[in-house]
């Protein structure tokens, strides 16, 4: 099962495994990086767009505690179940996405 956390909640998820380092993976395009992104604050921010993820598996790791995150939470959830088909178990997608990110936790992250 994937977790479900909200963007407030993020932190408190990485937490409940100490050893593994936090990873928030950002999926969306270039171009919506450019547009919303969110400062690495206690985690590693990796961005791999969605359809690049089967060709750079590689860049994570096993020992890494994964949060997706994409614009709503629908292509992050599916990156996610992806990861989780191929051995990776300490997953969640951030509810909302972005778009709950500003709206929900900080406000000078962009709406788009």
């Amino acid at each position: 099962m994937i977790d479900q956390v909200r963007p407030a909640d993020l932190a408190a998820w990485f937490a409940q495994d100490a050893d593994a380092a936090p990873v928030l993976l950002d999926v969306r395009e270039p171009w919506e990086l450019q547009t919303a992104s969110v400062a690495p604050q206690g985690f590693t921010l990796v961005a791999i767009p969605m359809n690049e993820i089967p060709g750079r598996l590689a860049e994570l790791g096993e020992g890494q505690r994964i949060a997706c995150l994409c614009h709503h939470g629908a292509r992050s959830q599916r990156v996610a179940a992806f990861l989780n088909q191929n051995g990776f178990d300490q997953l969640a997608n951030v509810a909302g996405g972005i778009d709950a990110w500003s709206s929900q936790h900080d406000p000078s992250v962009p709406r788009y």
